[in-house]
């Protein structure tokens, strides 16, 4: 069974407070070229997407230069709220962790649910998420995970306490923001999360499934 994990990008999908807007407009058409081509704009961090260690470090790896093995392959789903949704604004410390540390394995692709796709679409969204605080973020970047996915916009509310240690030379966990139907996941699942291959860019959607046996 194959499940598709992102949202999907139209006219109207919201994008990260400051960044471009996603719109989508026709170039050609088939009433008028007898073919169909659209122009797209967009940021690279829209909708559901992965973030390269370049979007924080001037000297980090870009999209191209990211290895392709932590794109596929086992993934642990950790859900914070088995059924239902965090309330705004949450804290996710060491704390809310260390009872699932065991998941934590170095190379592992760990997948948090909140319940906060629910949101997505509503300016609430990008404003009131639940959020990793640094220092879970510092604990995180230490177990050595490959890849570190989750139904929010972004980490944490301190953008650099959060992207900075995940990123990090040396640690360079790939973040993957935004994605949805995690409540059908099961615990353990093999996922397919491969960027465009964009070069020089420091981040790009994904089409995020899970192949669940």
């Amino acid at each position: 069974m194959l499940l598709d994990l992102s949202h999907p990008l139209a006219n109207g999908v919201p994008s990260f407070p400051g960044d471009p807007a996603f719109v989508a407009t026709p170039h050609a058409t088939h009433q008028e070229q007898r073919v169909s081509v659209t122009k797209l704009t967009m940021g690279s961090h829209q909708g559901t997407h992965l973030d390269a260690p370049f979007h924080f470090y001037a000297e980090g790896k870009t999209i191209d230069e990211m290895p392709l093995e932590p794109f596929f392959g086992p993934a642990r789903l950790i859900d914070l709220v088995p059924g239902g949704e965090l309330a705004p604004n949450t804290e996710l410390t060491v704390e809310t962790f260390l009872p699932h540390a065991d998941a934590f394995d170095s190379g592992t692709r760990i997948i948090l649910r909140t319940g906060w796709e629910k949101q997505f679409g509503k300016e609430t969204f990008f404003t009131d998420f639940p959020y990793i605080t640094p220092e879970a973020a510092e604990w995180i970047a230490d177990t050595g995970i490959a890849l570190l996915g989750m139904d929010l916009p972004t980490p944490g509310k301190d953008a650099w306490g959060t992207h900075l240690p995940l990123l990090a030379p040396g640690v360079e966990i790939v973040i993957v923001e935004a994605l949805r139907n995690l409540d059908r996941l099961p615990n353990e699942f093999t996922l397919s999360a491969f960027p465009l291959n964009l070069k020089g860019i420091d981040g790009s959607p994904v089409r995020a499934i899970a192949i669940i046996e």
